[in-house]
C-alpha cells in the first residue's frame, strides 16, 4: 500500500488534503442527490403540499426518505397531540427515489479511486470513507432546516404542527452509514479497475 494517494497525473496528494477532496466530494454528493430528487418529485411536491410548505423543504422530505429515514408529521390542538410519519415516495409511486443516495455515493467514491489511481482495499478506505464527512454535514444541517412548522389559533384554541425528518435517523443512518458504505464500495470499485 503506498503512503499516499496519487491522482493520474503522478504527483502525490497529502494525507489532509486527499481527506479535504473527499470530504469536499461528500457535499458535492449530498448537493447532486438533493438536485436530482428535487428534478424527479419537485412538480409533484406543489401538487401534494399547494403553497403551505415550500417546495425545497418538501423535495428535501423525499431526499431523506430515499435514505430510510422516516418524517414524522406531528400535531397539537389544545392539550390533544399526535405523530404518524408520513410515506411520501410510496404514496406518490416515486421508488427510483430510492436509487439516488447510493448510485451518487457509489460514483463520488470511484471517481476518487480513479483519480488517485487508488489499487487497493486499504487505499480505497482511505479515499472513499472521509466522504462522510462532507455528507454528513450537509444531511444534519438539512434535516433541521427542512422543518416546516405551522401555528393558528381559533376560539381561543392554540394549533401547531410540524414536519420534518426525525434528526438521529438522519444523521446517523443518512449521513453517516449512507456514505460510509457506498462512497467506500465506489473507491473499491474503482480500486479493481485501476489494478486490471
Amino acid at each position: 500500500m503506498s503512503p499516499k494517494p496519487t491522482p493520474s497525473d503522478g504527483k502525490p496528494i497529502s494525507r489532509g488534503s486527499s481527506v479535504a477532496a473527499s470530504a469536499g466530494l461528500g457535499v458535492f454528493a449530498a448537493a447532486i442527490g438533493y438536485l436530482l430528487t428535487y428534478l424527479l418529485v419537485g412538480s409533484d411536491v406543489r401538487e401534494i403540499f399547494g403553497e403551505d410548505v415550500a417546495q425545497w423543504k418538501g423535495v428535501a422530505w423525499y431526499f431523506y426518505e430515499a435514505h430510510m429515514v422516516d418524517v414524522e408529521a406531528s400535531g397539537q390542538v389544545g392539550s390533544f397531540s399526535g405523530t404518524r410519519v408520513l410515506d411520501l415516495i410510496a404514496e406518490s409511486g416515486a421508488d427510483p427515489l430510492y436509487a439516488i443516495p447510493p448510485l451518487v455515493l457509489v460514483a463520488v467514491g470511484a471517481f476518487l479511486a480513479v483519480r488517485w489511481s487508488v489499487t487497493d482495499l486499504g487505499e480505497a478506505v482511505i479515499a472513499g470513507a472521509p466522504v462522510t464527512i462532507g455528507y454528513a454535514a450537509v444531511i444534519s444541517l438539512g434535516a433541521i432546516v427542512a422543518e416546516s412548522t405551522t401555528e393558528a389559533s381559533a376560539f381561543g384554541i392554540e394549533t401547531t404542527s410540524s414536519i420534518a425528518p426525525v434528526l438521529v435517523p438522519a444523521i446517523v443512518l443518512g449521513g453517516v452509514m449512507y456514505p460510509l458504505v457506498f462512497a467506500t464500495a465506489g473507491a473499491a470499485i474503482g480500486a479493481v479497475v485501476n489494478a486490471q
